[in-house]
């Protein structure tokens, strides 16, 4: 059975950027594509949107909660060239009763 939530401690959140230049340098040397899909490119990804979810986790420890809910995951490239990719991730912590 689910907890009732018993205290809004407010939003927190998450973001890791990260260089167009490591995607460049994965892809010079690239053979694990298989079926369109980069292995190394979604193992970057992961590794960026683990970054991100740490962050927005460690931050609601910070406020005392004991879970996050409304949980929303972005993806966006950002720069002149597009040369940059973010990840971030926001929530509502809370405190369980």
């Amino acid at each position: 059975m689910g907890r009732n939530i018993q205290d809004y401690l407010g939003i927190v959140t998450g973001e890791a950027v990260m260089g167009a230049n490591i995607f460049r340098d994965m892809f010079a040397g690239l053979r694990d594509i298989v079926g369109g899909r980069s292995g190394s490119y979604e193992k970057e990804l992961r590794k960026a949107r683990q970054v991100a979810l740490d962050e927005m986790t460690q931050c609601a420890r910070d406020l005392g909660a004991d879970a996050v809910v409304g949980v929303d995951l972005d993806y966006e490239v950002l720069g002149g060239q597009n040369g940059m990719l973010m990840v971030s991730i926001s929530g509502t912590a809370v405190k369980l009763g």
